[in-house]
Parts: structure tokens; sequence; C-alpha cells
């Protein structure tokens, strides 16, 4: 009898043991999704208040500048030409020009926030505690 109450004791423990390793592997896996999540919106959040600064959303940016991807070389290139083109000397619009000059401003402050990015990113790859 004795023997059997001290069974159901070690079982109890075991099943509680394991009940609790696998919540704290659950609190574990949440935790770190949460912190993944986090780092998302606030990725999110620079860019919505860069739209708001600029007045134009990435997209639009690229779009005006004929650009699929951030690559400077070809926003400087495009930028030279579509303003160069809309001057009003030339015969252009001031506001196209405008538009041009914002569309150029907001991609580079897109590619200043991803250079700002691989910094940070090869902070932390290298240690910050380096001797």
């Amino acid at each position: 009898m004795a023997r059997f109450i001290a069974q159901i004791i070690i079982l109890g423990g075991q099943v509680i043991g394991r009940a609790f390793a696998q919540a704290l592997r659950q609190e574990f896996q949440s935790g770190a999704a949460a912190q993944k999540a986090s780092k998302g919106a606030q990725e999110g959040a620079k860019r919505a208040a860069s739209n708001s600064v600029m007045g134009l959303s990435l997209e639009e940016a690229k779009q005006i500048l004929n650009v699929q991807d951030l690559n400077s070389e070809l926003i400087t290139k495009n930028y030279d030409h579509l303003f160069k083109i809309n001057e009003k000397k030339a015969g252009g619009s001031f506001y196209l020009q405008s538009k041009v000059y914002r569309a150029k401003e907001r991609l580079d402050e897109e590619l200043k926030m991803q250079e700002n990015e691989n910094d940070k990113q090869k902070q932390n790859n290298s240690g910050e505690f380096d001797t």
C-alpha cells in the first residue's frame, strides 16, 4: 500500500515537472515571437513617420522616379533627368519638379534608414565588447 502511494507521488511529480517544463518552453517561444513582432512594429512606425514627414510613401516615390529597388545610382540618374526636363525655363512644371525632388528626398531617407539598420546589425554581430 505504501509502495503504491509512493509510486503515485513520484508519477504525479513527473507529470507536474513535464507540464512546468512545457509551460516554460511555451513562454520562451511566445516571448521570442513578441520581441520579433515588436521589432517589426518599430520598423513600420519609422516608415510611417517618414511617409508623414515627406508627404510621399515609399511606393509613390519609387513610381515617380521609376525605380523598382533602392539603387542609389539609378535613383540619382532618374532624378537628374526628371528634374532637368521639368525646369520652368525649359517649359516644365514647377509642381512636377517639386514632386521629383520630394521623391528623391524620400528614397534618400529610406536608404539612410537601411544603412543605419545595417550598421546596427554589424555591431550586434561583431560584439560590442571586443578587446
